[in-house]
């Protein structure tokens, strides 16, 4: 399991790559945050509880709708619709995605190449997939549309290059600057 793989092997390797001191200092991924935004449930209201639905089962854990903030009246929304859905892992859930994310998912993506190795700046990598059918739970045949999902790795990380290294340790399939 990836837990016991961060303790037994990524934590030793991180500290000699970067010369930590003490275990303490070695970064950690504290959660992974599954987010979908679903523009058109302004129009169709299934959209949502499909969605819903879809969510708790990549995640294995119930879902939650995300509300708009403020009016836009160029997008008929008004203030506290339900705009979108979310999911936060943490610890044993949140190691049991990324392990499902790396082993079952990514590779079910056509023409994989390897996903951009770009964070934010503060040690934090949002990944980007365009359709919620490269994972297993999802039934073909009750998708009412296909929609795409943000996955965001939240790491203790100071900087990008520790959390890439964090990341890359971990077994997530960055692309090579070599291409």
């Amino acid at each position: 399991m990836l837990k016991t793989k961060y303790k037994d092997e990524i934590v030793p390797s991180l500290m000699k790559e970067f010369g930590y001191k003490t275990v303490m200092q070695v970064p950690k991924l504290q959660k992974i945050v599954i987010n979908q935004g679903v523009g058109q449930a302004i129009a169709d209201k299934k959209l949502l509880e499909s969605g819903i639905k879809e969510l708790t089962d990549i995640a294995g854990q119930k879902a939650v709708l995300t509300y708009s903030s403020k009016d836009i009246s160029n997008f008929k929304l008004r203030k506290n619709m339900p705009i979108g859905i979310m999911v936060t892992l943490r610890q044993d859930r949140m190691y049991e995605f990324l392990e499902r994310l790396i082993a079952v998912a990514l590779p079910r993506i056509r023409d994989f190449k390897g996903i951009n190795a770009k964070l934010d700046g503060r040690g934090n990598y949002t990944l980007g997939i365009t359709e919620q059918i490269i994972f297993p739970e999802i039934d073909l045949d009750k998708i009412s549309k296909i929609m795409g999902l943000q996955v965001s790795f939240v790491t203790s990380a100071k900087t990008d290059e520790e959390a890439l290294a964090l990341l890359k340790n971990f077994g997530l399939p960055f692309k090579t600057s070599k291409n």
